[in-house]
């Protein structure tokens, strides 16, 4: 691995480590707790942006702390995260959260295998930076999961202000994969405000992946800033998925406060949350629906 790839790598695994919530800046929590102008189910249809994709609010992610080709959810083994994958589907969950780095694309194939292909969306993260990388790992990707196309293929963890036209190889190579039907939709994850910016005015990219919670836990920016550019994305009909709702376990103490807010906004297509049991599974399902 270069060494800049391996420093990039490092950076945003370390920005992936559990956090002391007493150390971050608190909110005067009252402010957050505001009624929901309608109610919310982690199995209600929602639709990702322009993309025509369908799936269910809440994603199944499987990369808490996830670097290495190693998770919290990928600890449980195979067959312990393709139950927890059932499980969630079992709940009405139908959006299966992956990435390469989290080494979980072995986990989600065996899912694969005992729910109905087409009733799930399969979501994967590339770190190719160069289009012979990225048509490999697309190839790799699908004989991994076990499936003929992805759902979604996000460049995964990008960094720079200028990389729609740094990797646009890579871009190219996502545009004629999704032209083949190899992939549905393709779009990026972030992890600078200049980077995400850069995505908010890309028409390449169809799918964002946004840190967005109260506190402002592993996010690219303070959440005000963060969500003026999320409302910049909807204008734009992107499709917009938040992940770090609970700060990577910052607000496991405070979790109807997060989800208050992640669904307050108004602005998010879904959510990825990465559960580590049912029983933890079932409870985030039952919160949302009391949100």
């Amino acid at each position: 691995m270069k060494r800049r790839e391996f420093l990039l790598r490092s950076a945003c695994a370390a920005g992936a480590a559990w956090l002391d919530s007493a150390a971050l800046p608190q909110r005067a929590r009252g402010s957050l707790r505001k009624p929901l102008p309608r109610k919310f189910s982690a199995s209600d249809t929602v639709t990702l942006g322009k993309t025509g994709i369908q799936t269910s609010r809440l994603a199944m992610g499987t990369g808490t702390v996830g670097s290495g080709h190693h998770s919290h959810q990928t600890a449980l083994g195979i067959q312990g995260l393709s139950a927890l994958l059932q499980n969630g589907y079992d709940h009405g969950l139908r959006f299966f959260d992956s990435a390469d780095s989290y080494g979980s694309h072995p986990h989600v194939a065996e899912a694969l295998r005992h729910v109905p292909r087409d009733k799930v969306t399969v979501l994967t993260k590339t770190w190719a930076r160069d289009a012979a990388s990225a048509r490999a790992d697309l190839d790799r990707f699908r004989q991994e999961l076990g499936t003929d196309h992805i759902d979604i293929c996000l460049m995964h963890c990008l960094t720079e202000p200028d990389w729609t036209e740094r990797y646009q190889g890579v871009m190219d190579v996502l545009a004629e994969a999704k032209e083949k039907g190899i992939i549905r939709a393709h779009g990026c994850s972030c992890h600078s405000i200049e980077a995400l910016r850069a995505a908010t005015e890309s028409s390449w990219v169809e799918v964002h992946l946004v840190r967005i919670n109260p506190i402002g836990a592993l996010m690219d920016s303070d959440p005000a800033t963060v969500v003026g550019v999320i409302r910049e994305m909807r204008a734009r009909g992107k499709g917009i998925i938040g992940m770090k709702i609970l700060g990577q376990g910052a607000l496991r103490d405070r979790q109807d406060e997060a989800l208050n807010f992640a669904l307050g906004l108004n602005l998010l297509d879904a959510f990825t949350i990465g559960a580590e049991s049912k029983s933890e599974q079932e409870d985030l399902i039952r919160r949302i629906a009391a949100a």
